[in-house]
């Protein structure tokens, strides 16, 4: 994931901080994720596949349904076979007889029915094709999965990206009055220059990691953008706060055995063993007798001259009905090779499901321990900032009195700058972890509802 956001960034970067502008499109995490679900060219993608589905099945259904076909010929014989008759037919009894086969011109149209009676394979056929539906409804459930993580994740990025911008533009703004005030003391030679130095280093080193926070917020914004398959040129802000609490139950262990039959990537896993225990089912099926009727109606003409407005030309007519059995009596083994590879690969499938199950237990088992960690981490990075503040204040207070060297002063306003960046970090990290728990569980569609 994050290899993925480093990429994205380096092809989306723009140095715009586009908040609170005319015509700016503000968006919460469920719009952001709805606007995902319709317009993320991944989610697109599943549900042309899921409508070619149905299409599967009318294909499947077809083979069972009449089978209608009119067909022609006209054929012009340029050179007779020819056929030596016995000598008893030559009336001039000296030798064999013989005869061009055959008539100039033989001309044929009709119409040709046939009706599937009973397969055991087409029954088969069709039960797969219905199956193969369902697999693509629950990849495009998946797809949809894959696109509310990624969204909410590139959402709180963004947000921890602005709370971040907000602590160094208010530390900026003590340094900048600090500025002031030496600098009006230095003209009184109250100070020495170097401390008015010391301060615009510490003040420009500030301005231009609020520059750089500036292009990554934009960056960032346009990633999300990319996971929502929103225009670039499109401007939005998010409403959202990074202390959002994405959970509706208090994240628990129970029940982790069931966890996986909620999440797609089970339900797919399943149902394509499914598709492959119906494909040794219509192998064996070939085992079994086919039967189908079948009807013929035509008209016929043999004659000799031209071939076109021949008033010698007569038409008469033929037809044809009856039933069509298909007993397959021995194919060298052939079906039953096949039976047995498509069984070994069912034994595979039941492994992978195995390690799925435990692999979903695992995710489920970390993000409750990360969740917990995090929560951890921010109540002690909070106390942190708290603690950051009143040790800033006292020695801002300390330094106005001359109690403290400006080195004190500057060194609390790098530690509490320090609290606050970790502090969003943390939070950011739960918030990642609330996703992740949501995608253990199955339940990340809770989140565009």
């Amino acid at each position: 994931m994050k290899h993925l956001f480093a990429g994205l960034v380096l092809c989306f970067a723009t140095p715009a901080f586009a908040q609170n502008q005319p015509g700016v499109k503000e968006l919460n995490l469920q719009q952001a994720i709805n606007y995902a679900l319709e317009n993320n060219e991944s989610v697109k993608k599943a549900s042309l596949d899921e409508m070619g589905s149905k299409y599967q099945v009318n294909e499947a259904r077809s083979a069972g349904l009449p089978q209608v076909d009119v067909k022609g010929s006209a054929v012009r014989t340029l050179e007779k076979s020819m056929i030596a008759l016995p000598a008893d037919f030559n009336p001039e009894g000296t030798g064999p007889l013989i005869k061009p086969m055959g008539t100039d011109n033989t001309v044929q149209a009709g119409l040709s029915v046939t009706q599937l009676l009973f397969s055991k394979s087409y029954f088969v056929g069709l039960k797969a094709a219905k199956s193969a539906e369902d697999l693509y409804r629950i990849r495009k459930e998946m797809a949809s999965e894959d696109v509310i993580y990624n969204v909410g994740s590139a959402y709180y990025q963004v947000l921890q990206t602005k709370e971040q911008f907000n602590s160094i533009n208010a530390n900026l703004n003590m340094l900048t009055q600090l500025e002031k005030i030496l600098t009006l003391q230095y003209k009184n030679d109250l100070v020495k220059k170097v401390d008015v130095s010391r301060i615009k280093v510490n003040k420009s080193n500030l301005e231009n990691q609020k520059e750089n926070l500036q292009t990554a917020y934009a960056q960032q914004l346009n990633v999300l953008k990319f996971f929502m398959g929103m225009p670039l040129e499109e401007q939005i802000s998010l409403s959202g706060s990074a202390d959002d609490v994405l959970l509706d139950e208090q994240p628990t262990l129970a029940g982790l055995d069931e966890v996986a039959t909620e999440r797609a990537q089970f339900k797919i896993l399943n149902k394509q063993k499914e598709l492959k225990t119906l494909e040794v089912e219509n192998i064996r099926a070939g085992y079994y007798p086919s039967l189908a009727a079948f009807g013929n109606y035509n008209y016929q003409s043999q004659y000799d001259g031209r071939m076109i407005s021949n008033p010698d030309a007569m038409w008469f007519p033929n037809s044809q009905v009856g039933l069509q059995l298909n007993i397959p009596i021995f194919d060298g083994l052939r079906k039953k090779s096949q039976v047995q590879q498509r069984e070994i690969e069912l034994n595979k499938m039941d492994l992978d499901i195995q390690q799925y199950n435990k692999n979903t237990q695992v995710e489920v088992s970390n993000a409750v321990s990360q969740l917990g960690n995090s929560q951890n981490n921010i109540d002690a990075q909070e106390r942190n900032v708290k603690l950051a503040q009143e040790v800033y204040d006292t020695t801002n207070q300390l330094y106005k009195e001359g109690l403290a060297p400006l080195s004190d002063l500057l060194n609390a306003e790098t530690a509490l700058r320090e609290a606050q960046t970790n502090l969003n970090n943390e939070r950011l990290k739960y918030q990642i972890a609330q996703l992740s728990y949501l995608k253990a569980k199955g339940n990340l569609e809770s989140l565009s509802n």
